[in-house]
């Protein structure tokens, strides 16, 4: 391996197999991509004085790998930028108190898609209200749960649109928020309170019907009713400067995993610790070095995988997923703006060609245009 301070090397240090089969089967993806065990594409060199074979191994795709998603990212992000509007966009983020983290780990899918539903529902709510909107935005959300430090601490960013689509008297229409500024569109305080009781209500009804497993259930009724009288967090940022902040934004922050290769400063495998750099926010996001025991490590970063086919990143509004695309052909239609482009979908090859400079078909050996492939073979043995 030719970095040794990666990811994928600390895991082939220090994991162990544990009940829980889907994070087994998480880690044992990372821990082979784009290596032989996952198989490979083979090719050769066409020109006279080279000849070379050239081997490329497969990568595993799993969203929680750091060395994949690259290109299906930005492709989705072009999708988005297919969606976005002449108005601004705001950025909120709902914060869950951390006295709920075990709860939450012991219930992820429920409790997760609680805090997606929750803060989404908050948002709509305070749209409805002529006072702030009087229509329904368009709503991203992205789901993170983890800190600097790897901690354990889920969170959702939203993006709101700070106009919506009313409907008045049978006839839809946009329309723009009462505070269309540097102002966030609602009183912040007040979404944290609602959005609070909407989560707190929301376990309650699971709790109620034997849907959580927690044990013994009266620590937790305990714990909900301390959690009705602590102040929640909802941070509201500053707006989007326009649509291209927003594409950095989505950039940066979509297909992020809990923690990148580049974060990992060294893995000492002979004295099993791990260093690695964090931003401090309570320190003006100073860049630091934590170093932590690897098996320490690898427990924080399991943490972070989430439930089998759980989505991370939903839309709301006007944005959500069934006949999304037909409301912003006539969203363009009330603005008056010229309709969005057809979606093309572009290869990976195309990409990389596009955004590193290179192309699939040059030899690293000779850097001619000789390359050819001349067999593929998958992890169940399957030649072509």
């Amino acid at each position: 391996m030719k970095n040794a301070n990666t990811l994928q090397n600390i895991l082939q240090h220090w994991h162990k197999p544990e009940i829980n089969l889907h994070v087994n089967n998480v880690i044992e993806q990372i821990k082979q991509c784009r290596t032989a065990s996952l198989g490979y594409h083979l090719y050769q060199c066409t020109d006279s004085q080279c000849r070379k074979y050239h081997y490329r191994y497969h990568s595993c795709r799993n969203r929680h790998c750091p060395q994949c998603g690259g290109f299906q990212k930005q492709q989705w992000i072009e999708d988005r930028m297919n969606e976005l509007l002449p108005t601004n966009y705001f950025h909120v983020v709902f914060t869950l108190p951390h006295e709920l983290n075990g709860c939450i780990l012991g219930n992820r899918k429920l409790l997760l898609k609680l805090l997606f539903d929750s803060s989404a529902q908050t948002l709509l709510t305070f749209s409805k209200d002529k006072n702030y909107l009087g229509a329904t935005p368009g709503i991203l959300s992205l789901l993170h749960t983890w800190g600097q430090q790897l901690s354990f601490h889920p969170h959702v960013h939203c993006i709101i649109s700070s106009g919506g689509i009313d409907i008045t008297g049978g006839k839809q229409c946009w329309r723009n928020a009462v505070r269309n500024s540097n102002q966030f569109i609602f009183p912040v305080k007040a979404l944290a309170k609602v959005f609070r009781a909407k989560y707190l209500m929301g376990i309650k009804v699971l709790l109620e019907n034997n849907h959580l497993r927690v044990s013994p259930k009266s620590d937790l009724n305990v714990l909900l009713k301390e959690l009705y009288k602590k102040e929640w967090v909802v941070y509201a940022k500053r707006p989007f400067g326009g649509p291209q902040q927003v594409i950095s934004y989505l950039g940066r922050y979509t297909h992020k995993t809990a923690i990148t290769n580049s974060r990992i400063v060294k893995f000492d495998s002979d004295n099993n610790r791990v260093q690695f750099k964090y931003k401090d926010y309570a320190d003006n996001s100073n860049e630091k070095l934590m170093e932590v025991n690897a098996s320490d490590f690898v427990t924080r970063f399991k943490q972070h995988i989430l439930p089998k086919r759980f989505t991370r990143i939903r839309s709301y509004g006007y944005l959500a997923n069934r006949g999304r695309t037909e409301r912003i052909k006539e969203i363009t239609k009330m603005m008056n703006i010229p309709a969005h482009p057809i979606r093309v979908k572009i290869s990976w090859q195309t990409r990389l060609l596009l955004e590193v400079g290179k192309s699939i078909n040059c030899c690293p050996n000779c850097h001619k245009e000789t390359l050819i492939q001349i067999a593929s073979y998958y992890k169940h043995g399957h030649y072509g």
